[in-house]
């Protein structure tokens, strides 16, 4: 019986000693700094967002196809019938959800860059605006995440103004991605969608366009400032229409996101680029960043760099329901020497210098 006793005591002296030395293991094992947390949930928003605008429409549209051929058929046909019955909504205001404005993600996303946004002047709740956004980069970061999140303040700093963003219309086509962008506060860039929310959405209404579009990105590279502008007419004729003021805004760092491939003008694969745009209104860009696991690897990503976007001074226009050739290019041009008043004035404060120009193609 004292044997049995004894050899009982020792197996549990063992096990209180075997414990005690997991747990200083354990506890030797350093745990993740809220430094290294903050990075993972900054590097996991950005990975949500980019996959949702690279894959989702795609990826979407390939599982309802196949699933037209499987025994869930009617999933397919059910959201198909739904598409036709709801395909006028996005340029009728669409079906904005304040709270994912508010997610708790879009300020890792946010803080991932960082990006920041600036007030130079005060915009009236009693008018409604058009925001030119600049430059287009490669996936337009700045405009998003200032004009459709609210983890910069945009409505804390302009009280009593909403703000949306314009999109390619096709993107509305493409299933559930069409539901992810109008939820965001997302419209497509036509002239029936922004006419409604400067017409039928009264006022204090802010639509930011990022006018350079498709084209523009072809042109995207770190520390080049060229936009496609001096062309790109018909926002100031939709607000002379619709006496909208019209106000530059200009994000500082968009371009430094990714690294591309640019190919120069008359070169083959530089026609095919432009065929694209024409054909299906956007450009296929050869552009790399980042890496999941690590910074010096390349991926898809982009990189961590600041964004800065400056808001401008507003430029007024008078309502005039059909707008001379004339009148067009004079607001035009007011709208130019603004950006260019922007630019020039903050260059230097965000990561350009004195010497730097901006180009206007």
């Amino acid at each position: 019986m004292k044997t049995i006793i004894a050899a009982c005591s020792q197996n549990l002296s063992g096990s209180r000693a075997s414990v005690q030395a997991a747990l200083r293991t354990l506890l030797a094992v350093p745990w993740p700094s809220q430094r290294d947390v903050r990075s993972a949930l900054q590097l996991l928003a950005v990975l949500q967002w980019v996959l949702s605008f690279l894959l989702l429409g795609t990826v979407s549209l390939v599982v309802l196809i196949y699933l037209l051929f499987t025994s869930f058929w009617l999933i397919p046909v059910l959201y198909l019938a739904w598409i036709i019955f709801d395909w006028d909504t996005p340029e009728r205001g669409g079906r904005r959800l304040p709270c994912l404005r508010r997610w708790t993600v879009w300020n890792h996303f946010r803080d991932y860059f960082p990006v920041k946004l600036v007030k130079t002047h005060d915009l009236s709740p009693s008018h409604n605006y058009i925001i030119g956004s600049h430059p287009h980069g490669i996936l337009c970061v700045g405009a998003f995440c200032n004009f459709i999140t609210g983890s910069t303040g945009f409505e804390e700093m302009f009280p009593g103004i909403h703000s949306f963003l314009t999109t390619l219309a096709g993107n509305f086509r493409l299933p559930l991605f069409r539901e992810y962008l109008m939820s965001g506060g997302l419209f497509p860039v036509t002239r029936r969608a922004i006419g409604y929310l400067l017409s039928q959405n009264g006022t204090g209404n802010a639509v930011a366009i990022v006018i350079g579009g498709a084209a523009e990105s072809l042109s995207c590279r770190p520390g080049i400032t060229t936009l496609i502008l001096r062309n790109r007419k018909g926002f100031v004729r939709m607000a002379l229409r619709h006496g909208a003021f019209l106000v530059p805004s200009f994000s500082f760092g968009e371009n430094d996101l990714f690294r591309q491939v640019v190919f120069e003008e008359g070169s083959w694969m530089r026609s095919i680029q432009q065929r694209f745009q024409k054909m299906i209104g956007f450009a296929p860009c050869v552009f790399y960043g980042r890496g999941l696991t690590s910074s010096r690897s390349r991926g898809f990503l982009p990189y961590a760099r600041p964004i800065t976007t400056v808001v401008g001074e507003p430029v007024a226009v008078p309502k005039v329901q059909n707008p001379s050739r004339e009148l067009v290019d004079t607001y035009h041009e007011m709208y130019i020497q603004a950006l260019l008043k922007l630019f020039n004035d903050n260059k230097s404060k965000y990561g350009l210098s004195e010497t730097d120009e901006l180009r206007i193609l």
